[in-house]
């Protein structure tokens, strides 16, 4: 319902633009703010005040509630157990990042990027075919950490620490690649974990 109730205020925001000369625009900003309590509801429902129930008086269940708490997507379904692009260390101080970034080394990035390292030594003709690839990681050529870096810049990572008993328990941030073991992090960030 909250899907539907974003796709159907959106649609008449859409409507009003196109007969931009016959809507008023107060509507058209009325509508907007409507857009913008929909995406809200469904990124946290009851944030403005009362949260959208459904017949039976109960409220939907928003993206937020999907993945916090014990029966989360996090605790219930991910940790605990080994599921693909997830890696495990500890964390050190990096004062030298930016506060959005995080320090990954190089073994764990290569291994929860693999997929897209392949395709795109692949893609760039670099490899010829998918054994090739993954001989080209396994000796880790050089080139493989120009595409590696490449490919992360468009993929923010999720770090957790467990126990996630809020919202801060969970944070994305940009990667980029180090020396090392350990995953860093820039010291004020470290406080929401």
């Amino acid at each position: 319902e909250l899907y539907r109730r974003v796709i159907y205020r959106n649609n008449t925001l859409i409507d009003f633009s196109a007969r931009s000369g016959s809507t008023p625009g107060g509507l058209v900003i009325c509508q907007t703010r409507l857009v913008q309590e929909a995406v809200d509801a469904l990124i946290d429902n009851g944030i403005r005040g009362q949260p959208m129930k459904d017949s039976h008086n109960r409220p939907y269940k928003s993206f937020s509630d999907v993945i916090e708490g014990k029966e989360g997507r996090f605790r219930e379904n991910l940790l605990g157990k080994r599921v693909d692009y997830s890696g495990r260390s500890v964390i050190v101080v990096g004062p030298s990042l930016p506060l959005h970034q995080c320090g990954l080394p190089r073994e764990m990035a290569i291994e929860l990027f693999q997929a897209f390292v392949i395709r795109g030594l692949i893609g760039r003709h670099l490899a010829p075919n998918l054994r090739a690839a993954k001989s080209m990681i396994q000796n880790k050529e050089s080139i493989i950490w120009k595409v590696l870096q490449d490919i992360m810049q468009g993929h923010p990572i999720l770090l957790n620490r467990a126990p996630t008993s809020h919202r801060l328990g969970i944070q994305a941030f940009q990667p980029i690649l180090i020396k090392g073991r350990a995953i860093r992090l820039h010291p004020l960030v470290c406080g929401g974990f």
